[in-house]
């Protein structure tokens, strides 16, 4: 099927998410790679050694989510914008998503958007907490998303309210 759509499969989606009880810990990255291309700014990005590609450029990244410390630089580092982080410890009812989002206009703090799964389907609605739009990002705004914690695993993007989705 992904080769067809493009669209990975839950199974593909869990694979790269690290255990539910470090989600809960804090902030982490997760990347949603999942063909073998020649690329590596994530593991250059990454100042803690938590993402590693290897010698070989055509390896995808792997997160050690043990190393990482959700500083997010990977986030906007991705020309792919493959990677996000997640944040489980904000409450039992929601989690934080930290998004690439390059798109215009940008969200606002405090506004209501629809939150999209990888298809761009609707799921549900999330709050944006925060836009990170600095010089350092590389033209890469990264948006951090508060969505419930039951679409966790299948949030992706976000769509402003009055478009389509």
């Amino acid at each position: 099927m992904f080769e067809k759509t493009g669209i990975a499969s839950f199974e593909m989606v869990m694979s790269k998410f690290p255990s539910a009880e470090r989600i809960n810990k804090g902030k982490v990255a997760v990347a949603e790679c999942y063909k073998c291309i020649p690329c590596n700014p994530c593991e250059d990005a990454c100042g803690f050694n938590a993402i590693k590609v290897g010698e070989d450029i055509n390896q995808m990244p792997v997160v050690d989510p043990d190393a990482c410390i959700g500083c997010g630089r990977c986030v906007s580092g991705c020309p792919g914008l493959a990677i996000i982080l997640v944040d489980g410890s904000i409450s039992e009812e929601s989690v934080d998503i930290y998004m690439p989002y390059e798109f215009l206009p940008l969200p606002e703090k405090g506004e209501t958007v629809k939150a999209l799964d990888r298809a761009g389907k609707h799921v549900c609605d999330g709050t944006v907490i925060a836009v990170d739009n600095k010089a350092s990002n590389d033209r890469t705004p990264v948006i951090r998303v508060r969505v419930p914690r039951a679409e966790l695993y299948n949030v992706r993007n976000i769509a402003l309210k009055g478009e389509e989705a």
